[in-house]
């Protein structure tokens, strides 16, 4: 499962990744050679979850380096400096992107006076690295949270936060892996995730392949679930974690959040510590992306609202960190008060 599904892997000087957008119908592998193929992959959503933008774009800076390797000096430093812009550009509200972004420049300015064939070398070192770490951030956010995870409990997620939101293994989707790898029988509640319906082509289909026992729900049906005692745990993913311990996440994540805590259900997020975002006081200052119309006017290609209607559609929503139980990371299970605790999980003995 976990080879079948890895979102991303770099080969023979390329980047492969499979089409998210093509799922559950058709298992599709793309090949990008050019960084701007890496860039329209994250824009449309080929590839997603914030885990995985992040290494996908340092996959990118290694293309723009190797798409310029014939410039002068001046020119491939001034090149490099576009592709990490406009890479950087692609889609707003997931840190990791801006994350990956950094430390790739950090790599290629501490190189900048090489030979350009040792800079690419440099990047595409660092960007593997940062592919490996998100694996094992994973394996370990799934083992931490596993044991949230009792016998007979109903458990609700959102979106995607499986592997094919990382690079392998996931988030959310670890903790459930890992607690039915341990032998704990439970069940699943995917919700649907409109407008994009992440949850019913790509949880749905990772639960399936894993062999978990499953049901998918739309989104308005969570507070029915809660109220009939069927849901126990609720765990999804995030995209950022503002220091205070406000959260973004998929829309309609905030509802289940204010469901849970009204029915006095526990309700935990699973990130690596590259989603928390120390450098944002709080929630408010996360940036929503807004997606194209077209995502909710249309299904499957198919107008299912009439010409002529206006459209709200932000992607995301923020949890305020009050409705948060905990936040499950590879460091640990960090609990409020967040603003002490997420700063102590940064700090190195």
């Amino acid at each position: 499962m976990a080879d079948k599904v890895r979102s991303l892997a770099w080969a023979d000087g390329s980047l492969h990744l499979i089409d998210q957008t093509k799922l559950p119908a058709v298992f599709e592998v793309i090949e990008c050679r050019r960084w701007d193929e890496v860039a329209d992959a994250i824009r449309t959503m080929k590839v997603r979850g914030a885990p995985a933008i992040g290494a996908a774009a340092a996959f990118g800076v290694v293309l723009g380096a190797m798409e310029h390797r014939g410039d002068a000096p001046l020119e491939f430093t001034a090149a490099m400096e576009t592709v990490i812009r406009e890479l950087a550009g692609t889609r707003p509200t997931a840190v990791n992107l801006f994350w990956a972004l950094e430390r790739m420049e950090k790599a290629f300015k501490a190189q900048e006076d090489k030979p350009v064939a040792e800079i690419v070398e440099a990047l595409r070192l660092e960007a593997e690295a940062i592919a490996e770490e998100d694996v094992k951030a994973c394996w370990a956010i799934g083992s931490n949270g596993a044991a949230l995870i009792s016998k007979g409990s109903g458990v609700l997620t959102i979106c995607n936060a499986g592997a094919l939101a990382t690079v392998d293994y996931g988030t959310a989707l670890g903790v459930i892996r890992a607690a039915f790898a341990q032998g704990t029988e439970f069940h699943v509640y995917a919700a649907e995730t409109r407008p994009f319906l992440q949850g019913a082509r790509l949880t749905a289909w990772e639960l399936v392949q894993e062999g978990i026992p499953a049901a998918l729900i739309t989104d308005n049906m969570a507070g029915w679930l809660m109220q009939q005692g069927k849901v126990q745990l609720v765990v999804v993913g995030a995209d950022r974690i503002a220091a205070n311990g406000d959260t973004a996440n998929k829309i309609g994540t905030y509802t289940f959040a204010v469901l849970a805590h009204h029915h006095g259900i526990p309700f935990y997020v699973a990130a690596p510590l590259s989603t928390i975002d120390l450098n944002l006081a709080s929630g408010r200052e996360i940036p929503i992306e807004e997606r194209a119309a077209e995502e909710v006017t249309h299904m499957l290609g198919q107008r299912i609202a009439p010409e002529g209607i206006g459209v709200y559609n932000p992607a995301f929503d923020v949890t305020p960190a009050e409705l948060i139980t905990g936040i499950i990371t590879e460091a640990g299970i960090i609990e409020p008060p967040y603003g002490e605790n997420l700063a102590k999980a940064f700090q190195k003995d």
